[in-house]
């Protein structure tokens, strides 16, 4: 396939170094984006012969190439990752994983803390994990409190507690907040959690046991049975979540491809432990080898995650050694990628293997059932093709208090979360539910470039000439079918609003809870026969569909505007008082744990916060004694 005249001075003029090149089409989008170790070469073979599948398909569509040269190879691939996952390009295997993983998190306190943690690794304390979901987290919490009853409640609890709490009278916590425990004993328990945490299990049990028969033989019976009841606890644990003689940390990943989809499954493995499993499904072209998904997966997947130090794979990835390089210069350590395993760990391949494929089979089922209600929407809504993009609205408040907005979208395959949006919805009358859509769906149809909020229609009108039309102007994407949460009413402000803004092509459908408000009564109101709602069978499969938006958008509305009331309703009180900024709010907020504690607490009590002086402490404790708040 030769180059079109015009890349060819490029191509000739391309360096025989290392680095990154992406290829763009006509209209700018990234296609693809590959590293090369002698750019020239790399770029130039994609003309020099017939290309078939994919490939072929995308060097059609190549109107211009960039490059960047890089100093080395593992340079070059390290950029290439980075670029997938901020550029996402169509023809190159993309993971969609917005989700940061949970870990243990052992705080560096006198009386440290246990505790689920997310965010940056480069925290003060000790980290345990990662783990596949905050699920299992929560589960290894709830064992190690009856095995090593480390303290797990919040920095401010502990602080302000006057009285043990209720896990103290269950035996599943020392209470050192009231100073029932010392120092020296609580370090012993910690170090303890530390070594089964660390997968040194077996020397626990060893410990364990001596304790249990030294309290025997100087008769502290009630201690020996606490050891004793620790040391059965912890047997179970053993059998049930260790792996044999397995010590180390790895992951276990497994591949499965299946009608035109791609299953990856990982199993985390930690100091022996089993941790749990995760599943993904990468989006690649349907040709795509196994060899090219494994190594884009391990590119992405890593990009911001620890790297254990063995990381065992179904299928061996291209450029493996290069992988390695790149894992290892990532974990400061030495990564080793293995195909090749025996005994236990070949068992636990297959078993990734196995499960890879039952994953891939239920995404494809449940896609089938979804695609059908797709076909059953068209058909109801008499569409000329299958939607490729739904958008449902609601707005959830409290007696007009605070209201926020939800748009929710789905596509062909499925609910598209990363593309949900809130909007929070002030200067309206409150309860007002027309004003509130009305707002949110002009913040989500409106074009980029017009800077200033156009007037309500219900407010004299808008201008006649439409910002875009159908397809979208700017980056804006417009639904094929748009569903309400409400009925004629609410249609009636998104037919008025779709009309002002020049949106043509797109369904509007009001979705009504029934006379009963009881699922499966849903009334659809349709523009052109709003004289009466259309009723669907309970048993509709296209029903069930609608519902099922409708309902995601309405927990996710509702999500929102509690995040709202609630973040009002913690700081609204100390963002009023002059001299309190942010750093302040949380440094009172911590101390006393939370508004309430801020509240009652007097002058003296406040001023001895360190930065509040006696002038600022007189001023908050006004704030709460001499005026009304919230």
């Amino acid at each position: 396939m030769a180059a079109p005249a015009d890349l060819r001075p490029l191509l000739a003029s391309l360096p025989l170094l290392p680095g990154v090149y992406r290829m763009l089409a006509a209209d700018g989008a990234v296609l693809y984006v590959g590293k090369a170790k002698l750019l020239k070469r790399r770029v130039s073979s994609y003309f020099g012969r017939a290309q078939a599948g994919r490939i072929g398909r995308m060097v059609r569509l190549i109107a211009d190439i960039q490059v960047t040269v890089t100093g080395s190879e593992t340079e070059a691939l390290l950029l290439e990752s980075n670029l997938i996952k901020a550029l996402q390009p169509r023809f190159n295997v993309l993971l969609r994983d917005d989700k940061s993983y949970p870990y243990l998190h052992l705080s560096a306190h006198e009386f440290p803390r246990l505790a689920l943690y997310r965010g940056s690794r480069k925290i003060a304390g000790r980290l345990f994990g990662p783990y596949p979901s905050a699920g299992a987290v929560r589960e290894t919490l709830q064992l190690l409190q009856k095995v090593l009853p480390v303290r797990q409640c919040e920095d401010s609890v502990f602080a302000h507690r006057s009285r043990p709490c209720l896990q103290y009278q269950i035996k599943r916590c020392t209470a050192p907040c009231v100073g029932l425990i010392d120092a020296a004993t609580y370090a012993a328990d910690v170090a303890q959690t530390v070594r089964f945490l660390d997968g040194r299990s077996a020397e626990l049990v060893t410990e364990l046991a001596a304790a249990m028969t030294q309290a025997a033989e100087v008769l502290e019976f009630e201690r020996a049975a606490v050891l004793r009841d620790r040391l059965i606890t912890l047997r179970e644990m053993q059998r049930q979540h260790t792996l044999g003689d397995e010590r180390g940390d790895l992951d276990i990943i497994a591949l499965a491809q299946d009608g035109g989809l791609c299953a990856v499954l990982v199993c985390f493995i930690r100091g022996g432990r089993n941790l749990g499993t995760r599943s993904f499904f990468p989006q690649a072209p349907a040709e795509t080898l196994p060899t090219t998904l494994l190594r884009g997966f391990l590119l992405q997947f890593y990009a911001d995650k620890a790297v254990p130090p063995e990381v065992i794979v179904s299928v061996a990835p291209d450029e493996l050694a290069l992988l390695e390089q790149l894992l290892s210069d990532r974990a400061g350590q030495q990564v080793r990628i293995k195909t090749k395993v025996r005994t236990e760990r070949a068992r636990l391949l297959a078993l990734a293997q196995e499960n890879a494929l039952v994953a891939l089979h239920t995404r494809l089922a449940r896609q089938s059932s979804y695609a059908q209600q797709l076909a059953a929407l068209a058909a109801a809504l008499e569409l000329p093709m299958l939607p490729q993009r739904l958008e449902c609205f609601d707005v959830s408040h409290t007696q007009g208090e605070l209201p926020v907005a939800s748009c929710v979208v789905f596509d062909a395959t499925g609910a598209q979360t990363a593309e949900y949006r809130r909007f929070n919805i002030d200067g309206i009358t409150p309860g007002d539910d027309y004003a509130a859509l009305e707002m949110a769906l002009m913040r989500r149809f409106q074009a980029p470039d017009l800077k200033s909020p156009q007037p309500p229609f219900f407010k004299g009108g808008l201008s006649s000439s439409p910002p875009f039309e159908k397809g979208g102007s700017g980056g804006i994407s417009i639904p094929e079918v748009l569903f309400i949460d409400g009925g004629r009413g609410q249609l009636a402000v998104a037919a008025r609003v779709v009309q002002a803004l020049g949106i043509t092509g797109m369904t509007l459908v009001g979705v009504a809870k029934g006379a009963e408000r009881r699922p499966g009564t849903e009334q659809l109101w349709l523009l052109g026969l709003e004289s009466a709602p259309v009723i669907l069978p309970a048993t509709a499969a296209v029903l069930h569909l609608i519902a099922h938006i409708r309902d995601e958008a309405h927990r996710f509305a509702i999500t929102g505007h509690r995040q709202r009331r609630a973040k009002a309703r913690t700081t609204s009180a100390l963002e009023a008082i002059d001299g309190v900024g942010a750093k302040r709010r949380q440094q009172l907020l911590k101390q006393f744990g939370g508004l309430r504690g801020v509240a009652q607490a007097d002058v003296a009590t406040l001023a001895a916060v360190d930065g509040i002086s006696p002038v600022l402490a007189q001023r908050i404790y006004a704030a709460f004694h001499d005026a009304p708040h919230t």
